[in-house]
């Protein structure tokens, strides 16, 4: 494995301890990244036991990820019978880029008004995982590190605040909008303008300057009005 992706994986194992607390934590993070990189796509049965046999579980924590899940949108879970990965809805996704909107502009613009060292030590952090990110996409195949990378960006800025909690607000809502994320094309001239888009947001946290730290947030995160339809189109089978 290339060093850099061994580094980025380190840093997403180090980030959240939580996660080696239970086997439920374990299961559920790693059903919804395959949920949300689509290695899962909507409409997909998840039988129980195969689940049970992959992760080396008993029904227990299996249960309670899937419940976990099933609050998140991302699954449906029939009792006695078997568990759906959820068709991507709509409404659901704009709710979920209005709230996300809504909190990422307020959390830069505080962090722009914390004091020089540490806004600094905040930036320092950011801008180690986008040096991170850069890495990661020269490998191939490595598309689904580059996400997550990208969330953990986002992340970091929420926990400079002793925001975590709020962070994992957006994250439990978000599932809907993220496997249509997803299903964007990840060009180099896209993954080019992610970074560039972090690297402004950072520059306004770093100067101090409040109005820049949210602008570069809104148009990192703008979205045009119908920007669903043309994923609604080419994969009609994915949506509610």
């Amino acid at each position: 494995m290339n060093m850099s992706v061994q580094a980025a994986l380190d840093l997403l194992r180090h980030s959240e301890p939580t996660r080696r607390m239970s086997a439920s934590a374990r299961i559920y993070d790693d059903l919804r990244q395959r949920i949300l990189s689509l290695e899962l796509p909507p409409g997909t049965s998840l039988l129980r036991s195969e689940l049970a046999d992959k992760y080396e579980v008993s029904q227990t924590p299996l249960r309670d990820a899937l419940q976990r899940l099933e609050q998140n949108g991302l699954v449906q879970v029939f009792p006695q019978s078997r568990t759906l990965v959820t068709r991507i809805d709509v409404p659901k996704i704009h709710e979920a880029h209005f709230l996300r909107v809504a909190l990422e502009t307020e959390v830069v613009r505080h962090l722009a008004r914390l004091d020089a060292q540490q806004r600094a030590h905040t930036v320092a952090r950011a801008r180690s995982v986008i040096e991170m990110q850069r890495a990661v996409t020269s490998e191939t195949g490595q598309i689904r590190l580059f996400q997550e990378l990208d969330e953990h960006f986002h992340r970091v800025l929420f926990e400079a605040l002793d925001h975590d909690s709020l962070h994992g607000l957006i994250r439990s809502r978000s599932g809907h909008l993220d496997r249509v994320r997803r299903l964007q094309v990840h060009s180099p001239a896209k993954i080019e303008s992610i970074l560039a888009g972090h690297e402004a947001i950072l520059a306004g946290v770093a100067s101090g300057d409040e109005d820049a730290a949210m602008e570069g947030m809104r148009a990192h995160l703008r979205k045009a009005p119908n920007w669903v339809d043309e994923f609604r189109a080419s994969h009609g089978d994915y949506f509610a």
